[in-house]
């Protein structure tokens, strides 16, 4: 079994330089460092990981648990925070538990088992079950994405109510008084923050959020497909002008559920989505959303556990990231009243 201090000898190092190579625990000159790693691939080394974390207590390895890895969006989020976690040393180990409560708790054990230093959690149509468990884990801190305020050490998530209210404006402003809202579930703690903030700016510009134009779907491409036509059965003098769906994944399978439909995006209905996921500039027409930026959450998640694990930095219990509005040709002013 090849050792640290045959590849000490290799190099013709100390094992200690070799174990600061490794570990980084040290600087070492960029000449030193080559000779070690070219030492290390030539004889096949492999660190003891289970030495070194039972000597250091710590795993360097962060866990991650999601509702669902089929949203382009949670895609773009596991970047952000797998960057993060590759950068320092972390590895990383993603759950998806497709919110089932008994995968989630599972996957607890498993990652407990694991001795994971900390973890990151994210959520889609997250039932109350799992903000719950996630609550009650007090063996590692937790930061999560997109959770309810208060819920785990650390909550990490774009101003959502801030994000609704740019929406209002800007459609109110473009000229729009008929606007449906097509929304995820009901204590989906962003699609509540989301509605607030439009409902509010609609307000102060004299609309109102009609009951009847707040439709719910899962948040699903699916889901916004299927809610086209609920939203749009009414005649052209009462149907809405314009619709805010309050994902990505959602307007876009609302896109082409308009479509089927027979109706022109954004002659006849004007489309604004949120995320600004990779998929939005390519959608037809491109779509006009708000963007919170997916890699900067995951990568903002994944830093401030790392900095509490590492140097021991308070995690701060919200992180709030703010949301811009991207206009593309999915919305046009409309052309009737």
């Amino acid at each position: 079994m090849v050792t640290i201090k045959d590849v000490a000898r290799r190099a013709n190092v100390s094992f200690t330089t070799v174990s600061h190579v490794i570990n980084k625990t040290r600087p070492v000159s960029p000449e030193t460092a080559k000779r070690v790693n070219a030492a290390i691939v030539d004889l096949g080394y492999l660190p003891s990981e289970v030495a070194r974390s039972l000597k250091s207590n710590r795993t360097r390895t962060i866990g991650m648990i999601v509702t669902t890895t089929s949203n382009p969006f949670f895609g773009e989020v596991i970047r952000g925070v797998e960057r993060a976690c590759f950068e320092a040393g972390y590895a990383l180990m993603i759950c998806n538990t497709d919110d089932v409560t008994e995968h989630l708790v599972t996957y607890m054990h498993t990652l407990f088992t694991k001795r994971v230093d900390a973890i990151v959690a994210m959520t889609s149509n997250a039932s109350p079950d799992f903000f719950e468990k996630l609550g009650q884990i007090e063996r590692v801190p937790v930061v999560a994405i997109d959770a309810p305020p208060h819920s785990v050490s650390s909550v990490v998530s774009d101003d959502s109510i801030l994000g609704g209210r740019i929406v209002a404006d800007y459609l109110a402003d473009s000229g729009f008084s008929r606007i449906a809202c097509l929304s995820g579930p009901a204590e989906h703690p962003r699609m509540i923050d989301r509605i607030e903030g439009f409902s509010s700016a609609l307000a102060r510009h004299g609309l109102k959020l009609e009951p009847d134009l707040l439709h719910r779907a899962s948040l699903t491409m699916e889901g916004g497909r299927l809610a086209a036509g609920p939203l749009l059965a009414g005649t052209t003098e009462t149907r809405p002008q314009a619709i805010f769906a309050l994902s990505d994944v959602m307007a876009i399978g609302l896109l082409n559920g308009i479509r089927e439909l027979g109706l022109d995006i954004p002659g006849d209905v004007s489309v604004v989505g949120y995320d600004d996921i990779e998929f939005a500039a390519y959608t037809f027409p491109p779509l006009t959303t708000v963007r919170q930026p997916a890699i900067e959450l995951g990568t903002v998640a994944a830093n401030a556990l790392i900095d509490h694990l590492d140097h021991d930095r308070p995690l701060p219990p919200i992180i709030a990231i703010e949301p811009t509005l991207v206009v593309r040709r999915s919305v046009a002013p409309p052309s009737r009243n």
